[in-house]
């Protein structure tokens, strides 16, 4: 399910939620996933039970979901194998609080 805003370029997306103003780029992959609004999804990307949280902007090339070890380095794993992507496990900027 797409929510409104959404842009897709040539990626294929399945069993998976797209928040609001989510953008992904061609070559990506995305299964069985939930993307929170306001996410960039990079080229040639492969997400697999994955949570991208709000405002992430996933580099060209990402692979998620894939690899539970390399996962459980960089981010939060589930105990049933859910990667948590956060922009902080990224090294982005968190958005200032009013």
């Amino acid at each position: 399910m797409l929510a409104g805003g959404c842009i897709v370029s040539g990626a294929m997306i399945r069993h998976s939620l797209l928040f609001s103003d989510v953008r992904v780029e061609r070559g990506t992959e995305i299964e069985h996933s939930l993307v929170l609004p306001h996410a960039r999804i990079g080229r040639n990307c492969r997400i697999t039970r994955a949570i991208i949280d709000v405002g992430c902007v996933v580099p060209d090339g990402l692979v998620v979901g894939v690899d539970p070890e390399h996962d459980a380095e960089r981010f939060e794993v589930s105990r049933n194998g859910v990667v948590l992507v956060t922009r902080a496990a990224l090294g982005q900027e968190l958005p200032v609080s009013a």
